[in-house]
């Protein structure tokens, strides 16, 4: 027998989250998939460069009798900090057209292909960044060695207006 340690109450804000400690480990998971995906990295601060802030965003995952069964935690940008043809230059997101979709579908019914459907986790997390974009250091996870430094991101976040188009 195990037991799973999970939080019912979402917690609004960081001090929430230092009193249940249960949000403590999905936000050093999101942290570590950071580490492994190679988002950002630290260093000094530019001089006249935007430096967006960062939120915590908490989320409880239930199944379909409503039961909390993972605690979910995503670090986003915050606000409105960017400005188009300063901080991006486009801000759209590619999708395919309908057509090729059923072309695609068609064809492979036609040669007994299987089709299978897949989500892929930390997706914004896998496409490289053109733009310079510089961040705060997360709440609750600010380097002690290095409280005064910032991360450029290598790679899109979420809430970034380049993040659908990477």
């Amino acid at each position: 027998m195990f037991t799973l340690t999970v939080s019912t109450a979402e917690p609004k804000n960081i001090k929430e989250v230092t009193a249940d400690l249960a949000w403590i480990e999905p936000m050093q998971e999101e942290l570590h998939q950071f580490d492994r995906l190679q988002v950002r990295e630290l260093v000094d601060k530019p001089y006249g460069k935007l430096i967006i802030r960062l939120k915590w965003l908490w989320k409880n995952k239930k199944d379909e009798d409503q039961t909390v069964i993972h605690n979910k935690a995503r670090l986003v940008k915050k606000g409105y900090a960017q400005e188009e043809r300063i901080d991006f230059e486009k801000s759209f997101a590619q999708v395919a057209h309908l057509e090729a979709v059923r072309i695609f579908i068609a064809y492979a019914a036609h040669k007994s292909f299987p089709i299978y459907q897949m989500d892929v986790k930390m997706a914004f997390l896998n496409g490289p960044l053109k733009e310079e974009v510089y961040v705060t250091q997360p709440d609750g996870f600010v380097d002690p060695d290095h409280p005064e430094k910032i991360y450029r991101l290598r790679k899109t976040l979420y809430g970034l207006k380049q993040a659908p188009r990477a």
